[in-house]
């Protein structure tokens, strides 16, 4: 590894909603910006078939961004799908756990995502991390919070002996103001994307077309993705 660029962002992009918000967030930033996305034999694995055309779509819809997005990773984490037992990797209800969690929480999936993050950014001299984690509709999952976040930023730079800076854009937003925030950044022409080429819902519908996007309309991810449209919606008729 060289010396780590401060100007050098790694976004995690799953092919979601939330981080192609986090992409633009970063290339309105950043004058370089790779992606990395995982493959951890999720049941929404369509989300991975739609980042290479979101990733397209970008570019040509934002000529200044274009030369700014640069190489693309996808890493192979298939041992989470081995361990099992949840409902984002085999047919299982979405439902609360008898521990309190949603069935849907991987435990340990975004501790790992990050740190191979930043395994990946050490090895590219990226010393920007962009993550779409938010702790107001967090869904639950304790991986997604603030302080998670922040202890995880201070132990990978104690064990890399780096000095990384993990930004969460959408920490303290709500869906409705992630829509909000995508508008902000690139108008009602990166909205449009977002409802067109991104994939949230957890059952990997791409079928059935909302107001909001692509998706079943009754799994959790759905659920919360159109209260978030339609609380966004109600905010820019105001």
């Amino acid at each position: 590894m060289g010396k780590m660029d401060h100007s050098q962002a790694i976004v995690l992009f799953s092919g979601g909603q939330d981080s192609a918000v986090c992409l633009a967030w970063a290339l309105s930033r950043f004058p370089y910006v790779e992606t990395v996305g995982f493959d951890y034999g999720q049941r929404h694995k369509v989300e991975l078939e739609v980042r290479q055309g979101f990733l397209a779509s970008l570019k040509e819809a934002f000529p200044q961004w274009r030369e700014r997005i640069k190489e693309d990773h996808l890493l192979d984490l298939g041992v989470l799908s081995d361990i099992g037992e949840t409902a984002l990797t085999e047919e299982r209800a979405f439902a609360m756990g008898e521990d309190g969690l949603p069935t849907t929480f991987v435990p340990g999936r975004n501790l790992l995502f990050l740190t191979l993050a930043g395994s990946l950014s050490y090895r590219r001299g990226c010393r920007q991390i962009v993550t779409g984690v938010c702790e107001t509709d967090f869904s639950g999952y304790p991986d997604c919070r603030d302080d998670t976040i922040k202890s995880l930023q201070v132990s990978m730079n104690l064990g890399m002996a780096t000095n990384f800076v993990l930004h969460t854009p959408l920490m303290w937003l709500t869906k409705g103001e992630t829509w909000g925030l995508a508008r902000e950044l690139g108008g009602e022409t990166l909205v449009d994307l977002i409802v067109e080429e991104t994939h949230t819902c957890y059952l990997g519908d791409r079928e059935h077309r909302h107001d909001w996007g692509y998706g079943c309309g009754t799994c959790p991810a759905c659920e919360l993705r159109a209260q978030g449209w339609e609380a966004y919606q109600s905010s820019v008729q105001r």
